[in-house]
């Protein structure tokens, strides 16, 4: 997934970040200014990607504080260190245990720095597979909630095996024997997401992105110009109801008018409602069973030979 490359230093990458950095900065100015938040209802994908990163929307914390009760974060991989920009523990939902992994951007700046964007390390990856295998254990479903950019690309993360424990978790997450229900509510980051990402059910937030690479780089590689992000956006096919047309994700959580971000305890109650929806529809499978539907469903995406 990941090769030896390092994109922190290439010339596209610096690109891509700086861009990016700008995109936010723009729209956290026009705020400031009393300017509203971009509105999808039209559906142009770059639309999507600024809601996606506006800097009010809910992240994994806040949707944790509205929809679960007794949640006990647990730390640290066991075996190198304790990754912030992951978290995960057990919780209970409506009254029923299960387990919650989720990616978790800053607010602040502070904020940003400790949890490092919401990019999460090898050892993120390593105490996310330890929730989720505890969750196996015990029998209780898992939920996992994806919002970054992507993995983080330092020296330090490839050399404590970044693309192994990638792969490690997509193989695992396959074989998990208890319900798997994964949400995209921000940004969904290639690999960075994927990792958390293989379950029974997927969802997006209706103003949610979930794509192999984020704009801004894709435009620096495809177009020799991350400016033209925009129209890297349109091509990539990375909003909800597209990814929705192909069958990639199995449901689109609505979002209140404006976007999440207007208000928040309604987003997490639309939420709400889907996932006791999913838990219901996966209720009656057996591990076997979840097993080959989490299994079939991934070995039909792509297939245009049905």
């Amino acid at each position: 997934m990941l090769s030896n490359r390092q994109p922190a230093t290439s010339t596209h990458s610096r690109a891509a970040k700086i861009a990016r950095v700008d995109s936010e900065d723009i729209l956290a100015g026009q705020l400031q200014n009393g300017q509203t938040a971009p509105d999808a209802a039209s559906h142009p994908a770059w639309r999507r990607v600024q809601l996606a990163r506006h800097p009010k929307r809910p992240h994994s914390l806040d949707y944790i504080e509205r929809l679960f009760t007794d949640f006990q974060e647990l730390h640290g991989d066991r075996a190198f260190g304790d990754d912030p920009a992951i978290v995960a523990g057990s919780a209970h939902f409506e009254g029923r245990p299960v387990m919650v992994v989720a990616e978790q951007k800053g607010r602040d700046t502070k904020q940003r720095f400790y949890r490092n964007f919401g990019m999460p390390k090898p050892e993120g990856y390593r105490k996310a597979l330890r929730v989720m295998q505890m969750a196996a254990k015990f029998g209780r479903p898992i939920l996992t909630f994806l919002d970054t950019p992507g993995a983080y690309p330092g020296i330090d993360a490839e050399e404590r095996g970044q693309a192994e424990a990638i792969a490690r978790n997509l193989r695992e997450m396959a074989r998990l024997p208890v319900p798997v229900i994964v949400v995209c509510i921000g940004e969904g980051g290639s690999g960075g997401a994927l990792a958390l990402g293989v379950g029974n059910t997927v969802l997006m937030l209706e103003n949610a992105v979930y794509s192999v690479i984020s704009p801004e780089s894709c435009a620096a590689i495809i177009y020799r110009d991350s400016a033209k992000a925009e129209q890297a956006a349109a091509a990539l096919r990375l909003t909800a109801p597209d990814l929705l047309n192909l069958k990639l994700i199995d449901g689109i959580v609505p979002e209140p008018p404006g976007g999440a971000q207007e208000d928040a305890d309604a987003a997490a109650e639309f939420l709400r409602e889907h996932l006791l929806r999913c838990l219901a529809e996966l209720a009656p499978l057996d591990a076997k069973q979840l097993v080959e539907h989490r299994y079939d469903k991934f070995r039909r995406m792509g297939n245009f030979f049905a």
